[in-house]
């Protein structure tokens, strides 16, 4: 190795280092920031979009919205105002799983579960069609909705049992 190799490797080495050392800095920043009790409400590892949803909750233009549990605790979701149902499934979500691995650790829920057995109320009505918006049930900021108890009508279901059944049962018949 000649001298201006090693004189080049010791200045990546050296940069590499400045790197970590800005990154470390950074990280401890952002740590001190986020224990902060006026950011109580950013998550440990914001995204930009949730801290572009906090701004905007900030400004006027998103909505805090409290998700009653059945167990008859609560939580708060930020969204936009423009937020469907869909973007209100996604946020309980989120913070569900954020609620949980902050507790202990990853935890399994099967969402399909959820959503087939519970569903969203505003105000005694059900919020059914995802691609509705939550302001066309009357959702505004500091709204509450909850979950309910919910069985899918056989109509709704994506395959009949009666269906399911001459499945099966022309199976049955060719064996």
């Amino acid at each position: 190795m000649t001298t201006m190799e090693s004189i080049s490797k010791g200045e990546e080495d050296i940069g590499y280092n400045i790197n970590n050392v800005k990154k470390a800095k950074l990280q401890s920043t952002l740590a001190a920031l986020l224990d902060d009790p006026i950011l109580a409400d950013v998550p440990k590892k914001p995204s930009l979009s949730d801290v572009d949803t906090l701004i905007s909750l900030e400004l006027g233009s998103a909505m805090r919205i409290s998700v009653l549990k059945l167990d008859g605790t609560s939580f708060d979701v930020a969204l936009m105002n423009s937020a469907t149902v869909k973007d209100l499934k996604l946020a309980i979500k989120k913070k569900i799983i954020e609620m949980e691995q902050s507790k202990m650790g990853h935890r399994h829920i099967s969402w399909k579960h959820v959503w087939t057995n519970f569903a969203l109320s505003f105000c005694n009505q059900k919020l059914l069609d995802d691609n509705s918006a939550l302001q066309d049930f009357g959702i505004r900021n500091n709204s509450q909705v909850q979950f309910v108890p919910y069985v899918m009508s056989k109509g709704s279901a994506r395959h009949s049992k009666r269906r399911k059944h001459r499945f099966f049962h022309g199976l049955n018949n060719r064996a």
